[in-house]
């Protein structure tokens, strides 16, 4: 599509909202910011666009970004909608954050404006070759991992996407040797109309983020998205061991490789005797990529992990040496079954990135000691139940916080689990724990809910943890 001078509405404010708005500026559009928050504040929505230089008088009218290398004009909106705007649009860009089912979207559609998602903006802009992962869980660590191969074999890398570096910031900066290596969201996903990636990764399905999609169908259709544009040259990494992700094999014209935990896979990568094995098309032997105890992370999630960067390093041609030594150093990421330190006998780890139940199963899964567990938060209309099962006599005490304390409390109770105390807020929960902990237990932070109403993000709840645990 050709911007220049076209009307674009990019709907939603936040940092994915202003990336897009940037690059379509860039891109000679006329660029309508719009939010329905009427609190935010205009000027700052402009600032943040065009630049601390950029003019504004604060009234959410029209401001001239020609200070920022001759791009077009940018206009933000707050609240309303008006017909007139509406009609006038060749274009609409959601941020992911932003429901496509808001009547003001429908409506846009029905009205035949295009509706594009960021992530298709980016991909529409950019040069080069895109390696996209998806999966309920998983997606960060093997973003971050398969980011650290591509690097350390020399090409340019770019690792963009729900991991907090929005694929339109950088995708004018994108050469045609340039490897982006992008993490897709569902919410990501369900806006994809020609998003290409030569290669896409699958890690599992589990239920998330209903309260967005509404049902199980709608979100494996947005993450299956993620390989409905390949073709017979390309690449899909798919976990066998998923009954969602194995049958995604019978969809695709891509060429599939499995990965598993469980069984040998010819022709796929798979766990055998502790050991991460390789068996290559048309190679008489698997080849061993690395044993599971020299990695510096822990847990059969995290070696699934492995296998789908693995996968997804070797389909590009990177060596396995690079692969393998890339592998031995890779100490994980922030806020995933991260150890903070140890306190007077008791270890403090930082799971806060275990934002629905499956995740913070993994996170239970990780613990050889017992454990005083911190749980709740946003209600995402997840099922608690597994997670509870999943205690499996680790869970010495389980201290709720958030929206969703009641309702983990309750299904508690039904599964016969009563070791449980409601805390009024973050800090109180963490007393809690350390007042109850004794030498040889751990405290870990791993909600299965998301953050929304106490932080920002799942971030700013794990600084605070590891604050509070650097504090005691």
């Amino acid at each position: 599509m050709e911007f220049k001078e076209k009307n674009v509405l990019v709907f939603g404010s936040g940092i994915s909202g202003v990336a897009a708005s940037r690059l379509l500026l860039k891109k000679d559009a006329r660029v309508i910011l719009y939010d329905g928050n009427t609190s935010l504040d205009a000027g700052e929505l402009e600032r943040r666009v065009l630049g601390p230089e950029a003019a504004s008088d604060g009234s959410g009218h029209a401001a001239d970004g020609s200070t920022s290398g001759g791009m077009g004009r940018l206009t933000v909106l707050l609240g309303e909608l008006p017909e007139e705007v509406r009609k006038s649009l060749s274009l609409v860009v959601m941020s992911p954050g932003v429901p496509t089912d808001l009547p003001v979207v429908s409506q846009m559609g029905d009205e035949g404006i295009p509706i594009w998602g960021e992530v298709e903006l980016a991909h529409a802009c950019s040069k080069g070759t895109v390696l996209a992962i998806t999966g309920t869980n998983g997606k960060t660590t093997t973003t971050t991992l398969l980011g650290q191969m591509v690097r350390n074999d020399g090409r340019d890398t770019f690792v963009v996407g729900n991991i907090g570096n929005p694929y339109t910031e950088i995708a004018l900066e994108m050469m045609e040797d340039s490897v982006a290596v992008a993490e897709m969201s569902s919410f990501q996903l369900e806006t994809v109309h020609d998003f290409h990636p030569r290669v896409s990764a699958v890690l599992n399905i589990t239920p998330d983020h209903l309260n967005r999609h509404h049902t199980m169908e709608n979100y494996i259709a947005a993450k299956k998205n993620i390989f409905k544009n390949q073709t017979e040259k390309d690449v899909l990494v798919l976990n066998y061991e998923d009954e969602v992700t194995r049958e995604f094999a019978r969809e695709t014209r891509a060429r599939v490789i499995f990965f598993s935990s469980r069984r040998k896979l010819p022709g796929g990568i798979y766990l055998e005797d502790g050991k991460i094995m390789y068996h290559v098309r048309n190679q008489e032997s698997p080849v061993e990529v690395c044993r599971v105890d020299e990695l510096q992370i822990l847990g059969t999630h995290n070696y699934e992990n492995v296998m789908a960067a693995v996968g997804m390093a070797a389909s590009i041609g990177i060596s396995r040496q690079v692969i393998r030594g890339t592998l031995l150093s890779f100490r994980g990421v922030e806020h995933r079954i991260e150890f903070v330190a140890e306190k007077d006998g008791v270890a403090y780890y930082n799971d806060s990135k275990g934002t629905n139940p499956d995740a913070a199963i993994r996170g239970i899964q990780a613990m050889n000691r017992p454990t005083l567990l911190i749980g709740g938060g946003y209600d995402k209309d997840s099922s608690y139940e597994e997670w509870i099962g999943a205690f499996d006599g680790k869970v010495k005490k389980l201290v709720l916080v958030g929206a969703t304390r009641e309702k983990i409390a309750e299904a508690a109770r039904r599964l016969g689990f009563t070791d449980t105390i409601l805390a009024d807020g973050f800090e109180e929960a963490f007393d809690i724990c350390v007042k109850h902990a004794k030498e040889g237990d751990a405290v870990l932070l791993s909600p299965a809910c998301a953050s929304w109403g106490m932080f920002k993000n799942y971030e700013e709840r794990g600084d605070k943890f590891k604050e509070l645990v650097n504090h005691l």
